[in-house]
């Protein structure tokens, strides 16, 4: 059994006509965006990082506020970024992706399809790299060089209990992570959903390379946390905070893997 933290680690204001594609009767009410990173706490200490967040140096370009760094939220609980064995990255776009040289002795875990897509051709287009930051996929080629990434199509196992699964969607080869916990199995389905909303509406987050395999991502997720949709987490929804409660003496630390409030 593993324990799950979504450690909070930016935040951005915006209204709900941001986050869809199609119209929305509340675009105009307040709808932020929270950033997270998830740590997985597993059996003999071993440890799992699901993404790694952006920088600040990013954030300042990209007009986002960061609460902590990432760096600071691992060692906040407990976690020296050094001893990460394993991160995985769901997709290379710039707050999933960066930071990547704070876990000089983790193997890097990524799709075949997400690495095609941020080094292809689909990259001469504005409107699809303008989510990547170049330097990111830099460093992510480098670890290739360094024999630190290991490459996955589809379904793989990252240790005991913890699986990986492909559905592309709103990057060319997102991938979301399955979580054997005490109260079922929960799925992290990163940017799969950005909100609890896009999946409840079917309604996808407009940044979106593949929409067909978006919608199919939904009901692949609520396949993987079977039929039980508390267990499938959206990447940025503030709401995961409200739902769920906070690691002891941790404000931006939730655990994914207790019940959640009712």
């Amino acid at each position: 059994m593993w324990e799950v933290l979504a450690l909070r680690y930016a935040r951005h204001e915006r209204t709900a006509q941001s986050n869809f594609m199609m119209p929305v009767a509340d675009a105009h009410d307040a709808m932020p965006m929270d950033y997270f990173v998830w740590l997985l706490r597993g059996p003999e200490g071993r440890l799992v990082l699901v993404d790694t967040g952006f920088s600040e140096e990013t954030a300042a370009k990209r007009g986002r506020t960061i609460l902590r760094p990432v760096g600071d939220c691992l060692r906040d609980v407990g976690v020296d970024p050094a001893a990460i064995q394993d991160v995985v990255v769901t997709h290379l776009h710039y707050d999933h992706a960066g930071n990547l040289d704070l876990f000089p002795n983790a193997r890097l875990h990524i799709q075949d399809n997400e690495v095609s897509f941020a080094t292809g051709r689909h990259m001469c287009s504005h409107c699809l790299r303008h989510p990547f930051e170049v330097e990111d996929v830099v460093r992510l080629v480098r670890a290739v060089y360094a024999e630190r990434v290991v490459f996955h199509d589809g379904e793989a196992e990252v240790a005991p209990g913890v699986t990986l699964h492909g559905v592309g969607g709103h990057s060319g080869g997102l991938q979301m992570v399955r979580i054997v916990t005490a109260r079922g199995p929960l799925v992290i389905a990163g940017d799969a959903s950005h909100y609890y909303a896009n999946m409840a509406r079917e309604n996808p987050f407009p940044i979106v390379f593949d929409l067909g395999a978006m919608v199919q991502g939904w009901r692949r997720a609520r396949a993987l946390a079977g039929g039980d949709e508390s267990l499938v987490i959206p990447g940025h929804d503030p709401l995961v905070r409200s739902r769920f409660p906070a690691e002891p003496g941790n404000a931006e630390a939730t655990r994914l893997d207790l019940p959640p409030y009712s």
